[in-house]
């Protein structure tokens, strides 16, 4: 009942907004009796972005989320630059190798650097967490956005063109069914393992199920009468799907970007578990060297705290981005 209560105050209080957006003139004025003056229609002034935000910003939940996106992306970026981590500073020093929180401060001191003690190189913790941090988000976001943009534009052509949607589908037949984690580990195993090795091999064919995604979509929409008259008026296919298309589909683009980044910092670790992984010391990295901790006594904390960042990253990423799909469709504005 009180939910039900709650329910109904909100609603006023949205409608109250609504009506404050208007002069006093526009809601009580005389209307001139002629024709033009007849078809006014008074309605609150729309702005699409300005509305996605509203929506967003007015979950109080997503105002956290963005806090601790915020602060990731502040560790993972300025942090490594201002205290200029160096993985091999201790690395002579034997007594510096696997100790955990309060032994590393009683041997360097009480810092920020040693709260989740040092690695097996004498590292602190801490510091490569944040350092692995920044390799992993950069190729997730790298990966992401030339997946996104290529997948987008193809896939946009491929569900509104039926030539190209005969060909296309042909091709996704062939490369769809090939196992993708044996594609890139192939690849990574020809190229190297660099960042842009990296970077290539996840891009080459990941393209294709966010173009294949997008087709599905467009194949829905694209036999509306505003596209048929588009046609019928000479417009190019690129230029609708482009312009009548894609501009539709924000939401369920924003959606898809939500799922596509956090898989790639999750592709990277997986990766990187089973030996592919970056030849810089990236999450996946960290994790895959600190295997043996997870199960000896009193090393359990080199393993478990990059696992524990890893998550937070995937999580809070993937919930952001649901959140401002959903705030992306109009639907919502009302």
């Amino acid at each position: 009942m009180a939910d039900q209560v709650t329910k109904k105050q909100e609603e006023k209080n949205r409608q109250n907004e609504i009506f404050a957006e208007f002069k006093e003139e526009e809601l009580f004025a005389r209307v001139p009796l002629d024709s033009m003056s007849a078809e006014k229609i008074t309605a609150p002034r729309y702005s699409y972005w300005q509305s996605v935000f509203r929506v967003f910003f007015h979950k109080k939940i997503n105002i956290i989320i963005l806090a601790i996106l915020a602060i990731v992306v502040l560790m993972a970026y300025v942090y490594p630059v201002v205290v200029h981590y160096d993985p091999f500073l201790n690395l002579l020093n034997s007594e510096a190798k696997h100790l955990g929180p309060k032994a590393a401060m009683e041997l360097f001191g009480k810092s920020i650097h040693y709260i989740l003690g040092t690695g097996g190189s004498g590292e602190s913790t801490f510091d490569a967490i944040w350092y692995g941090s920044r390799i992993s988000i950069s190729l997730a976001f790298i990966c992401a956005l030339i997946n996104m943009v290529i997948g987008v534009l193809i896939g946009a052509v491929w569900g509104f063109s039926k030539k190209v949607d005969m060909i296309m589908t042909q091709v996704y037949n062939i490369i769809g069914n090939l196992p993708s984690i044996l594609l890139i580990a192939v690849l990574v195993m020809l190229i190297g393992a660099g960042f842009w090795s990296m970077v290539f091999a996840l891009t080459i064919t990941g393209w294709l199920s966010v173009a294949y995604f997008i087709r599905t979509q467009v194949v829905i929409i694209r036999d509306r009468e505003y596209n048929l008259a588009s046609k019928c008026l000479g417009t190019s296919t690129i230029k609708i799907a482009l312009r009548n298309i894609l501009p539709f589909m924000t939401s369920v683009i924003v959606t898809l970007a939500a799922t596509e980044i956090p898989s790639y910092i999750s592709m990277e670790v997986f990766l990187a578990y089973i030996g592919l992984g970056l030849s810089d010391k990236s999450l996946g990295v960290i994790i895959s060297e600190a295997q043996s901790a997870m199960v000896t006594p009193g090393w359990e904390l080199e393993f478990w705290s990059p696992v524990a960042i890893t998550a937070i990253i995937a999580v809070v990423l993937y919930v952001a981005g649901q959140n401002l799909g959903d705030a992306s469709d109009p639907r919502t504005h009302v």
